[in-house]
């Protein structure tokens, strides 16, 4: 593979997401800064990763920690300095490592200085930047739409007499995507990034950015509908999962597409379908790669994951390329989540991620087997509690979890560093990190792993098999019985059981419970 780390890496590499205030506090004040992530690129260069995404690093007041935008062009003071990031884009590209940002074209925070001027007047130069509606008759809001984060999605604006929308916390006014000023100002925005050597960016809510032109009311919701538009009481398609967005995207991939090489664009699109989900794609024309959130939620049962990634496979245009996730700093930690601290579970999870066809995006910690971390009421930071997801990276045992000095207080607490530990499982070839470690490894050497396509193969009960390329096997029984794969020979280059590692198998390989192989049969 090409360590281009502006070039087409996405494709066959690993995405690091790093949540940039957890990971390494490099000045003693309890939050992880550019300058941490700077001195722990050796470490991520060990692992093996490819890529490195950010979460939102520009100056925000923090009412949803980041992604209450107030300047698109700079990066927080708490997070360090534009000259630290060039540090950190020029360290990580010496190590063949590139660098994205986290991108938030949906809303700003209101303490932008876009909103301070669409809010001061009807007629000001900013007004259409934002969407601004009368009252109904009885003065209620212009529409019955609904905040992601609970309450009415309309605030009432008392000095200009009109409502602006808000789609999460009233603190966060959505942007007019209608306006050419707006699509101007973000062509400003990348460019302004991509000249200073990001990769490319993760783009926050890319499913939602631009809402029916007549502000009208959404359907209420059905008992078909998912577990979220249940909870709002209503299906959101007037507000979010316009059609009009992919002219969007469009528009933000001719951007990237103008930087030599090609930066990439990465989607948070939540989407009701498949074949919804596959439509950002567009005809290679959008988003390079495409969160599969229905795969991210799947229970680890091996008959739905097989038929969800077979559906994937069937929907997703030829030129594209999927891509993988299990954590990340919204849905929680996958070791918690889905495996409930069982770590013959993770290890599964983590076997299946990192072998599918497509590019794995792992969360900071998902490496350790880093579980969700226990936070107080007192503690809490974040507005819906997604806290836990979010707890200082464990680097070590000690007092701080080598996240930060010893005797400073974390900006949230530590979680279990003395269970599981960067330090604990480095020099551990049992450990969860060197199987994780072992498995980047082996993508990188295998054209199977990387590229080659994937073949679901007959399995017994309970057990999710499949080829990938000329060459190579993956099995994983998902639950708590023994069962035997036929029909399969190769080495065992990978196991969950790290002793299995090297293991010849003819004809067949029998899995204890919650066991998982990787095999390679090149044939005489």
């Amino acid at each position: 593979m090409s360590r281009d780390v502006l070039g087409s890496w996405w494709r066959e590499g690993v995405i690091y997401q790093i949540y940039p205030r957890s990971f390494a506090d490099s000045n003693g004040d309890g939050i992880g800064d550019l300058t941490g992530i700077t001195e722990r690129l050796d470490y991520l260069s060990w692992l093996g990763v490819d890529a490195v995404w950010l979460n939102p690093i520009m100056p925000s007041p923090n009412a949803d920690w980041g992604y209450d935008v107030a300047d698109y062009c700079d990066v927080h003071p708490d997070l360090g300095t534009l000259a630290d990031l060039d540090r950190l884009v020029a360290a990580a590209g010496e190590r063949g490592m590139a660098v994205l940002l986290d991108l938030v074209p949906n809303h700003t925070s209101d303490r932008h200085a876009w909103f301070a001027e669409s809010r001061s007047s009807r007629d000001a130069a900013r007004r259409d930047w934002y969407v601004w509606a009368d009252p109904a008759r009885d003065g209620s809001p212009p529409s019955n739409w609904v905040s992601v984060f609970g309450g009415p999605a309309w605030t009432l604006d008392g000095a200009t007499g009109q409502y602006y929308l808000h789609n999460f916390l009233p603190e966060q006014p959505d942007l007019n995507w209608w306006s050419e000023a707006v699509r101007s100002a973000f062509d400003d925005v990348l460019r302004f990034w991509f000249e200073r050597g990001i990769a490319g960016f993760r783009i926050d809510v890319a499913h939602a950015m631009i809402k029916d032109r007549e502000l009208r009311d959404n359907p209420s919701a059905e008992d078909s509908d998912d577990a979220h538009d249940q909870r709002l009481g209503q299906r959101q398609v007037y507000n979010m999962h316009r059609p009009e967005v992919h002219e969007l995207h469009r528009r933000l991939r001719s951007v990237a597409d103008g930087f030599d090489p090609p930066r990439v664009l990465l989607g948070e699109t939540w989407a009701r379908t498949l074949e919804d989900w596959a439509l950002y794609y567009g005809d290679d024309d959008e988003l390079q790669l495409n969160f599969n959130f229905p795969f991210a939620f799947a229970p680890l049962q091996a008959s739905g994951l097989r038929s969800l990634v077979e559906a994937t496979e069937h929907v997703v245009p030829a030129a594209s390329w999927p891509v993988w996730t299990l954590s990340n700093h919204d849905i929680g930690r996958f070791p918690s989540r889905l495996a409930g601290g069982d770590e013959r579970k993770a290890r599964c999870a983590l076997l299946i991620l990192l072998t599918l066809r497509g590019t794995p995006v792992l969360y900071y910690g998902d490496e350790i087997g880093m579980l969700d971390g226990g936070v107080s009421q007192e503690q809490a930071r974040d507005p819906v509690g997604r806290d836990p997801a979010r707890t200082p990276m464990q680097w070590s045992a000690e007092e701080g979890a080598g996240f930060t000095t010893p005797g400073i207080e974390p900006w949230l607490p530590v979680g279990d560093a003395p269970g599981r530990s960067v330090a604990a499982q480095r020099d551990d070839p049992g450990s969860m990190l060197s199987f994780c470690r072992r498995l980047i490894e082996l993508r990188r050497e295998s054209e199977d792993l990387r590229a080659g396509a994937y073949r679901s193969l007959p399995a017994p009960l309970g057990v999710w098999a499949w080829q990938r390329g000329e060459g190579t096997t993956v099995a994983v029984n998902l639950w708590g019985r023994p069962a035997t794969l036929e029909g399969v020979s190769g080495a065992v280059l990978a196991g969950t059981r790290a002793e299995r590692e090297g293991e010849q198998v003819t004809g067949g390989v029998t899995l204890r419970a919650w066991e998982g192989v990787l095999l390679e049969n090149r044939g005489e």
